[in-house]
């Protein structure tokens, strides 16, 4: 008749037996996961032709480029003043045709339309409550936003005349994933002109795909923070 001793040894042995039968499956599982998991990325990464992606996003950027610099471009700032030039607010619905118009450009995500419209509320508000002085139509504004630089490129000027620099600008994806990119763009063709003002220039923006196409969602010159503040 086995003593108790001998009972607990044999008891204790099937318990780690089973703990250890249950870790290896536990093990198991958690390798098929794992396994799984890194297969589907790979599949997701290969789906996600990169060439394409950032072929796309360039010509969106040079499509925007050129626009900006054409007689179709929007009156971003729209100011109003009384009849004494001095400036009160803004003319919200000229405002509102901007916001149309930008729509129908199809280079811009809904959510920097959004954006761009916060920022005119927010400076009408502070404008009407005399929060940057007073100033006159006829002045550069004491504003941080579309004031100076073109806020579409940041820029006052363009490298070269010939051939259009637009149609030249290069983009770096900074970030990557099946639906958003982190993205600058630089001047293209620094053959043409290699000073450090050019080969040095980056303007950071942002894309999402909209309904399956890809569209400006952030600039760097419409940052909302930056933008509402004093110059």
């Amino acid at each position: 008749m086995m003593n108790k001793t001998g009972f607990l040894i044999v008891a204790l042995g099937v318990v780690l037996l089973s703990c250890n039968q249950n870790n290896s499956k536990t093990e198991t599982a958690n390798s098929n996961f794992v396994e799984e998991t890194t297969m589907e990325q790979i599949e997701n990464l290969q789906e996600l032709d990169t060439t394409k992606v950032k072929k796309e996003i360039q010509n969106l950027v040079r499509k925007m480029l050129n626009w900006a610099e054409s007689d179709d471009v929007v009156d971003v700032l729209p100011l109003v003043a009384d009849d004494d030039d001095v400036v009160i607010g803004f003319d919200l619905d000229k405002h509102k045709a901007t916001l149309n118009a930008l729509r129908a450009t199809g280079f811009f995500a809904e959510e920097f339309i959004e954006n761009y419209n916060k920022i005119i509320v927010t400076l009408d508000k502070k404008v009407r409550n005399n929060e940057f002085g007073e100033f006159f139509i006829t002045e550069m504004p004491p504003l941080r936003f579309a004031t100076g630089a073109s806020p579409w490129c940041n820029c006052q000027d363009v490298p070269y005349d010939n051939p259009n620099p637009w149609d030249d600008v290069e983009i770096e994806v900074i970030k990557l994933n099946n639906d958003r990119a982190q993205v600058i763009w630089k001047w293209g063709r620094h053959d043409l002109n290699s000073h450090p003002s050019v080969t040095g220039f980056t303007y950071t923006f942002s894309t999402v795909k909209e309904n399956g196409k890809w569209k400006i969602a952030y600039m760097e010159e419409f940052d909302f923070e930056i933008s509402t503040k004093k110059y």
